[in-house]
């Protein structure tokens, strides 16, 4: 096998698989290829930007052969905008392929019986899904080589910031990730600003006006807009959202704050409320859930909902069980599967979220959920199980991580008859179900696509009791 020298051209390199970053995969005399805007079916020249010992890397120069399964993306930004990896390949290729990384880590890393597999939870719309978006104001923004070579153009923009470039954000024109008015709000605000000549936030000097804008909405079409800016003029800032209310009065939620900090992050921020409520309701199967600003809610609401049924369909509930929801965030499985249940112990480590899960159980009149701050590993001990008594079922959605391996130690020890484990990774997943295996048998899988165009999968398994 000869080694690929960096900053050559392999050509005819044929794709076969997509990796779980969405480059393409193919082989060059017995060597990995990995090609960034490749997809399987094509054989194209990759420009070598990497080369190891026993792959390469690098993007696609030319194609020789396109792929059946290649698809003219949508969106004008793909590629330079990064998100939407997967505009280019075909949805059902898509689900494939994301079914394919699940059954691979979960049979190969995990050496799980996949046999009660069942197929994936496709989106009805594989775009406009998402719930929440956030866009950054920069005074100097991402130039494309086309705008380069064209001459001056104005250097102030409102978009994502580019992938590797913390400093940079690209201008966005149109998302197709957020239904309307989404795009409508972002570019109101944006021609606003320029028409009146409000400053943009630059990050390199800690200087400018405008700094972030978030945009919620719901399925019943309620809308928040919250605007942050880093320089306190309020005479300026309450006339741009007077203006949003003009333009948008259908606007349930508008909000501002000023952050002075080095970073984006609201959490330790006071939130004011312009106009309207200072959060929205999301609702589901008759269910209220209140999101605030800072709230954490899953970003596909629809598929959302799918995702918590077919939990609470694993859960198998008959109305007599414990139930602990591990990793529990603001409560929303909690209480979706409160009403199967005799009770519900929910654990999460940030404290807000305990206390909107709370607020949550309060506002729909659910008795029987209770739920608790504080880190898992020790929150989850004898003593809390001998006060709330042994689990019957055990829900557990943990993040990208993985269960801690104490979390594992402590399941595996009280041995409760069920366990559904819903996760963001397949391959953390499979290391924990690897770990669980003595104990417990997986009876059934199933993935769930919340975000379509990107190599994101969620997957539910079933675990039952040996």
């Amino acid at each position: 096998m000869q080694k690929i020298k960096k900053n050559t051209v392999v050509a005819d390199v044929s794709i076969t698989d997509i990796s779980t970053e969405g480059k393409g995969v193919g082989r060059h005399e017995g060597m990995v290829v990995f090609a960034e805007g490749a997809v399987p079916g094509d054989i194209v020249d990759v420009h070598i930007t990497k080369a190891k010992q026993s792959f390469a890397e690098g993007f696609l120069r030319r194609i020789k052969v396109a792929s059946q399964h290649r698809v003219v993306p949508v969106c004008e930004h793909f590629a330079t905008c990064g998100g939407c990896k997967w505009q280019n390949l075909d949805y059902r290729q898509q689900l494939h392929f994301k079914q394919k990384h699940v059954h691979d880590a979960l049979s190969r890393l995990g050496k799980v019986d996949v046999s009660g597999w069942e197929a994936i939870v496709a989106n009805e719309d594989p775009y406009f899904y998402r719930n929440k978006l956030e866009y950054s104001f920069s005074a100097k923004r991402w130039l494309t080589p086309q705008e380069m070579e064209n001459g001056p153009v104005a250097e102030r923009g409102l978009g994502y910031h580019i992938r590797g470039a913390f400093d940079k954000v690209l201008d966005i024109r149109n998302c197709y990730l957020q239904p309307e008015p989404s795009n409508s709000i972002r570019n109101t605000v944006k021609e606003y600003a320029l028409r009146n000549g409000l400053s943009f936030f630059d990050i390199r000097n800690h200087s400018g006006f405008l700094r972030t804008l978030l945009i919620r909405n719901t399925l019943a079409g309620e809308l928040m807009v919250l605007l942050a800016v880093y320089e306190w003029k309020e005479k300026e800032l309450f006339a741009l959202l007077d203006h949003l209310l003009a333009v948008f009065p259908q606007i349930t939620s508008l909000q501002y704050a000023h952050n002075p900090k080095a970073n984006d992050t609201l959490a330790d921020l006071e939130i004011i409320t312009y106009a309207g409520r200072d959060h929205i309701v999301e609702e589901m199967e008759g269910l209220r859930f209140k999101i605030s600003a800072r709230s954490f809610f899953q970003t596909n609401s629809a598929q959302a909902l799918n995702l918590y049924r077919l939990t609470r369909d694993l859960a198998g509930l008959t109305g007599k069980e414990t139930v602990y929801d591990l990793y529990t965030g603001t409560g929303t499985i909690a209480n979706f599967v409160a009403a199967k249940a005799e009770k519900v112990i929910g654990i999460e480590y940030v404290e807000d979220a305990i206390m909107d899960a709370k607020e949550n159980s309060a506002s729909n009149g659910i008795l029987n959920t209770s739920f608790f701050a504080g880190d898992m590993k020790d929150v989850l001990n004898d003593e809390f199980i001998s006060r709330h008594g042994p689990p019957d079922v055990v829900i557990t959605d943990p993040p990208r991580a993985g269960m801690h391996e104490e979390v594992v130690k402590t399941i595996l020890r009280i041995g409760p008859p069920r366990v559904v484990y819903v996760s963001c990774n397949p391959g953390t997943q499979a290391r924990d179900l690897a770990l669980m295996s003595d104990r417990y048998s997986v009876e059934r899988v199933r993935p769930v696509d919340m975000f379509p165009q990107t190599t994101h999968v969620e997957t539910v398994a079933l675990l039952k009791l040996r």
